[in-house]
């Protein structure tokens, strides 16, 4: 199981915005933030409430592009993740849809982040 994951933002404020709002629809919210300096670089801390798993620090962008799924519990929060996340600057990357591919009830959706990442919300239920 991973506790949690972290990836760089090379704009942080326009990134830590866009995962606010593309994150909200999953029950996510930024639960911490360290404003950086004394040689360390800004980060913060996204999750469902007490649990934070999902981190973006102030850096270059990663190379190659890393790919990062969220799970939503119904297919309408995946639908709301990425009007969001369009809504906050992201480019399509796979409109929201089954991916039969996968499984018969795997319904997902891509965007990309403002550094070119491909976040995902993907449910599994029927």
């Amino acid at each position: 199981m991973i506790d949690h994951i972290g990836l760089n933002a090379s704009d942080f404020e326009r990134s830590k915005a866009f995962y606010t709002a593309a994150l909200a629809p999953l029950g996510y919210t930024k639960l911490m933030e360290f404003p950086g300096g004394d040689g360390s670089e800004k980060v913060a801390g996204f999750g469902i409430a007490p649990k934070t798993d999902f981190w973006i620090g102030e850096g270059p962008a990663n190379a190659p592009h890393v790919h990062v799924a969220f799970t939503a519990k119904t297919r309408a929060e995946v639908d709301a993740f990425y009007a969001a996340a369009m809504a906050a600057g992201g480019r399509d990357n796979g409109a929201p849809g089954l991916r039969p591919q996968y499984h018969e009830y795997y319904y997902g959706a891509f965007v990309l982040d403002p550094d070119g990442q491909n976040v995902e919300a993907v449910c599994h239920a029927p």
